[in-house]
């Protein structure tokens, strides 16, 4: 089914008066968001604890979070950030065997690294597995830090600071020839591309709501594929991590047994009413329709700045792409801050200005930022000579 995509932009408001490229960062409100606010509100005012309403919310959040990554909801631990997924995770690794390494890449977000450090009194050993020269890291890279004392193989899909996508299916294919376990940080491309974890052959995924899902800060979900969950017990627990939560006992740990038991304590009640209802809305436009318009718009994003002599560092290739565009200044800061003059909204990282797209931006928006990105060019752009460093060429 053809989705009616400018009909869509209607359900966001701040798309009236802004042009909104800051997906990356945080998502625009949705109507459907914002109305579920107001019925937390009103039964926050009405009922107080409303307990059976928040659990089922709760469980809403898990189903509708198994779907989009077609997975089953018993793989599905709803957290309070990925920063608590992870650290549930780690917990319940021992590093003291034979397998100690984790590998991580130089894309990670600081989550994704400083976890894993922080494991290094536990015995870990982390490898970092760098950039190549042109600024990206292929798979060969990983070739060479993936071995038989792996443990875990924790990377990111889609880079934070320049939009490059890893290649996860042939990352995958190394680790398992090594017996090691791997971990997907899909923050940057969950929503706006369609992921299947099963056919990626992920052990772990952890994400968050307030990005692409249309959702909030303060929720997010780790996946645990189903025979990884018995054999891990994590040490980081909680109330809702144990087998029966009403059973109120205080004598024992008895985790789930299933992915809940790396949750914690009580859930993020507020903050599950809005991913609820961001995830609805995203499952109805549907990930496969939002992967094709963002490549789309991304592909035509970063020809027109070619165009005007200001050309992004990330990737071309589609497979090698996320839905963020990322243009190297000698003042990010003020692009974005000159940017917002102009009622664009977009965000900075290191020395790259991001536009970051979702289903609900359109061609004008792309012009729009071009526009006043040529404006900004003369005094803002890197110099031609640092421009080739950045992108390789």
């Amino acid at each position: 089914m053809e989705q009616n995509f400018e009909a869509l932009r209607k359900e966001f408001p701040v798309l009236q008066r802004k042009t909104y490229l800051n997906s990356g960062s945080y998502c625009a409100l949705a109507n459907e968001v914002r109305a579920a606010f107001d019925a937390y509100m009103e039964d926050r005012l009405l009922v107080g604890a409303n307990w059976d309403v928040w659990v089922t919310k709760n469980e809403s959040v898990r189903n509708l979070t198994a779907t989009l990554l077609h997975a089953s909801p018993d793989e599905i631990a709803v957290t309070a950030s990925v920063s608590a997924g992870l650290n549930a995770l780690a917990s319940a690794l021992k590093f003291t065997g034979p397998r100690n390494k984790v590998v991580v890449s130089d894309f990670e977000f600081p989550t994704n690294a400083q976890i894993w450090h922080a494991q290094e009194p536990r015995g870990a050993k982390v490898v970092h597995v760098p950039r190549a020269a042109d600024g990206y890291i292929p798979t060969e890279m990983f070739e060479k830090a993936i071995d038989e004392q792996t443990l875990l193989v924790a990377i990111t899909h889609v880079c934070f600071r320049n939009g490059a996508k890893l290649d996860i299916p042939g990352i995958v294919r190394l680790a398992r020839a090594k017996g090691a376990m791997v971990l997907l940080d899909c923050y940057q491309s969950v929503g706006s591309l369609d992921i299947d974890v099963k056919a990626l052959d992920v052990d772990f995924a952890a994400g968050g709501m307030l990005k692409y899902l249309l959702g909030t800060a303060g929720i997010g979900f780790l996946y645990a594929r189903e025979s990884c969950v018995r054999s891990l017990v994590p040490t980081n627990s909680g109330w809702f991590a144990q087998a029966n939560i009403s059973a109120m006992d205080i004598t024992a740990n008895r985790p789930a047994p299933n992915a809940r038991r790396f949750e914690a304590g009580t859930p993020p009640v507020v903050n599950c009413y809005a991913a609820e209802a961001g995830l609805k809305l995203l499952l109805k436009v549907g990930t496969p329709a939002i992967e094709k318009r963002n490549f789309a718009l991304t592909r035509h994003c970063m020809e027109r700045l070619e165009e005007i002599g200001w050309p992004s560092i990330t990737p071309v290739e589609d497979a090698r792409r996320g839905a963020t565009v990322a243009v190297p200044s000698s003042d990010a800061a003020r692009v974005q801050a000159e940017l917002l003059k102009h009622d664009i909204v977009t965000s900075y990282r290191d020395a790259n200005v991001r536009a970051s797209f979702h289903f609900y931006n359109n061609e004008d928006d792309v012009e729009s930022f071009i526009a006043s990105m040529q404006e900004l060019r003369g005094s803002l752009a890197l110099p031609t000579r640092l421009l080739k460093t950045q992108t390789g060429s």
